[in-house]
């Protein structure tokens, strides 16, 4: 068995052993070759689609990860859509309020709002929104990514804004992060759930109604850029 074959097994076995990932339904496709590693695929959710690349990540010989894995969506639609949604998001959110914003389309932009407090731009292909531009704390960068995820049809993120001045990342701003995502969103009860986190793995804790509630509230956790984990101890009343 040569290198590249032991490695891909390797990263197979944890594949097998994460149920969250669960191969038999999602398949994931592997290339090895000088230490980079390349996964593709359709996942059930992010969760999945970071352990994923957490576990490939972490076998011996892997220097890096080439990530092609993409979110199956409870809606799948086109990027036009997808486009739109997400402008609506932006310009609806209030801590967003002083962004400026342009939709990119075939080399095409579209300015949907000028500010002078920064500004994104949006661009959407096979369903895989790009974010670029500056925005001026780590709290913009991370709620405009989760908006991205929420947005229906979406299938991946890239995260490119910059902060500008730059800021020092820590558990303390992931968990700022995650507290105000859980609050934006309408299906979970925010007030009822405790969120901390150390070298960027996030616990939940407290009560909620559902168990699709305990679901939502980890899958916003997971979406938070830069979140490696989540441990779900929510507790369904």
């Amino acid at each position: 068995m040569d290198t590249s074959e032991a490695v891909t097994k390797q990263i197979h076995a944890a594949f097998e052993r994460e149920t969250r990932i669960d191969l038999h339904h999602h398949p994931i496709a592997m290339a090895f070759d000088n230490g980079v590693l390349t996964l593709e695929g359709d996942v059930a959710d992010i969760a999945a689609k970071k352990l994923a690349l957490e576990l490939g990540g972490a076998a011996h010989g892997v220097r890096g990860v080439v990530d092609r894995l993409r979110v199956i969506p409870a809606e799948h639609r086109g990027d036009g859509d997808i486009r739109v949604g997400l402008g609506d998001f932006l310009l609806e959110e209030p801590t967003l309020s002083n962004v400026g914003l342009r939709a990119w389309h075939k080399g095409q932009g579209e300015l949907l709002r000028e500010a002078d407090s920064g500004r994104i731009e949006l661009a959407v292909e096979d369903g895989v929104v790009t974010l670029d531009g500056e925005v001026i704390s780590l709290s913009h960068k991370r709620l405009a990514g989760v908006l991205a995820w929420w947005t229906p049809g979406c299938r991946d993120v890239i995260n490119g804004l910059e902060v500008a001045p730059p800021e020092e990342d820590s558990d303390d701003e992931v968990v700022d992060a995650v507290r105000l995502v859980l609050e934006k969103d309408p299906l979970v009860h925010a007030e009822q759930i405790r969120a901390s986190a150390r070298d960027y793995v996030v616990t939940l804790e407290g009560l909620v109604g559902t168990p699709d509630e305990r679901k939502m509230a980890e899958l916003d956790a997971w979406y938070v850029f830069a979140v490696n984990k989540v441990i779900n101890r929510l507790e369904v009343a």
